[in-house]
């Protein structure tokens, strides 16, 4: 399997997760503003919407999984230089944030280092202290639907869902708090893949 090779399947998967994000993101906002005016049937609406945009996402970052399952080859020089040339022709490499998976780990060694479990705000702090040499430029730039936000902090946040549903985090932990699981600690000393 080529390591650190993304085909133009897997940045456009990337570039697909990061937009339903934004969308995401723009319909949560809304939900907000109305809830706060007190317009409580659209803040329900946008609630019901942004349900089934994160619904949608996860079937997204499953059918991205499966890909690079399905996509990993052994593959000699010749046919590299192949793939290589292939992805050369100008499509879907720039601006391509670091993989959703990439987060993992640090999440994981951060909620350690914090005893198993820590605040958002905390742990994505440490994050990022962990992940400075891997992130790319496009990483910390700003969200369109969130101008305060950093891509690679909801990348994470994003990061966290999976995780969770990977059953490497708890998904009973307190509202604001990210706690590490059995399986999670197992995964971080590499014991399980």
């Amino acid at each position: 399997m080529i390591e650190n090779n993304p085909t133009n399947v897997e940045a456009a998967f990337e570039m697909l997760l990061e937009e339903i994000e934004a969308e995401i993101d723009f319909v949560t906002n809304i939900g907000s503003r109305s809830f706060e005016k007190r317009d409580f049937d659209r803040a329900r609406e946008a609630l019901e919407h942004a349900g089934k945009l994160t619904a949608f996402r996860d079937k997204t970052a499953s059918l991205r999984k499966e890909w690079t399952s399905i996509s990993a080859l052994e593959v000699d020089e010749e046919e590299q230089k192949e793939r290589t040339d292939r992805q050369n022709l100008g499509r879907l490499q720039r601006g391509v944030r670091t993989r959703e998976e990439a987060y993992f780990k640090p999440i994981l060694q951060a909620l350690e280092e914090m005893g198993g479990s820590g605040q958002v705000k905390d742990v994505l702090d440490r994050v990022g202290e962990i992940m400075k040499p891997v992130l790319k430029d496009v990483d910390y730039e700003p969200l369109a639907s969130s101008p305060d936000n950093h891509r690679w902090r909801n990348a994470a946040q994003w990061a966290r869902n999976s995780m969770v549903n990977e059953g490497l985090l708890k998904s009973d932990s307190p509202r604001g708090v990210w706690e590490v699981s059995d399986k999670g600690r197992k995964f971080l000393t590499g014991e399980i893949e």
